[in-house]
């Protein structure tokens, strides 16, 4: 076994979620993207499998070809350590707009200033600065 990489599946999202995620988060990027053609399962034009990287941990994700009932569950969260209070609040008021607050930004006994959220594509963040 090489690495184990997390997977996010999105429907007809995936690619916005990617360009969205890459953009706010230095050091990352999008590494490859495949796409549905014509003749294949998904919509044309939508992501087969892409792989992206968000600060150096690579990410792989698509758009599934079969609708859900389900989507994502904060249970499953990214941890982000920000090494500043701006950077934490930038990220934290980014993705939580049009998205859901599960705890807000706080001074909490585990942390100097912590927030909790669930941004647009249904995926939860928890963002910390330690202190």
């Amino acid at each position: 076994m090489k690495k184990v990489t997390p997977f996010l599946m999105f429907q007809g999202k995936a690619e916005e979620a990617m360009n969205y995620y890459t953009s706010l988060i230095e050091d990352s990027e999008i590494i490859s993207i495949s796409r549905h053609e014509g003749k294949q399962a998904g919509e044309q034009g939508s992501v087969r499998l892409a792989v992206f990287s968000l600060k150096g941990q690579e990410w792989m994700c698509s758009d599934s070809v079969v609708k859900h009932e389900f989507t994502f569950t904060p249970s499953f969260s990214l941890f982000i350590t920000c090494d500043t209070e701006e950077e934490l609040n930038r990220l934290y008021n980014s993705l939580s707009e049009g998205g859901t607050v599960l705890m807000p930004l706080d001074d909490y006994s585990f942390s100097k200033k912590f927030g909790w959220v669930v941004d647009r594509f249904g995926v939860s963040w928890q963002l910390n600065l330690p202190g």
